[in-house]
């Protein structure tokens, strides 16, 4: 068996939300922040604005549900592309679910992923959809949290 290979990964947030008082109080500072990568351009960030964050930036709940999503696009299309399906295009509808608890916390309780994939021939339809299991099984995000990530897929065929 071959040896696991390992990742690294380096990024940088940068609370930018201190308005000359810092957290002197709870309503006295912003949530904004800019998370970089080297080489990247910065996701300017706030919390979700049901905790006094910015609408108009990502926050972390979004990310996540967006790297879930990403995640299981590039899964998915290595499986396909290893498997002879053409995807012609794909288009995911992602939903998550955050249950805050009694102490402040909370935590997701599910993701629902939704891809409708659209795949080149009718002789591959059957496999696009039965390959999104093994594109889970792949995802290096879904195999990372503690929440369930469920599918709901369609697939259709290319206009000639």
């Amino acid at each position: 068996m071959p040896s696991a290979r390992q990742h690294s990964y380096e990024t940088e947030v940068v609370w930018t939300g201190n308005r000359g008082t810092g957290t002197s109080s709870y309503r006295d500072y912003d949530r904004t922040h800019e998370v970089t990568a080297a080489g990247l351009p910065a996701i300017c960030g706030s919390a979700d604005r049901a905790f006094r964050g910015d609408a108009d930036r990502w926050n972390p709940e979004q990310l996540l549900l967006a790297a879930l999503s990403q995640c299981h696009l590039l899964s998915y299309l290595h499986v396909c592309a290893v498997n002879g399906v053409v995807v012609t295009g794909y288009i995911d509808h992602a939903t998550g679910t955050m249950r805050e608890t009694g102490d402040g916390g909370g935590h997701f309780t599910e993701a629902v992923l939704r891809p409708a994939v659209e795949v080149a021939s009718p002789a591959m339809a059957a496999a696009a959809q039965a390959l999104h299991e093994e594109a889970q099984r792949l995802c290096f995000i879904a195999n990372s949290v503690n929440f369930p990530v469920r599918h709901e897929t369609s697939v259709t065929v290319s206009a000639p």
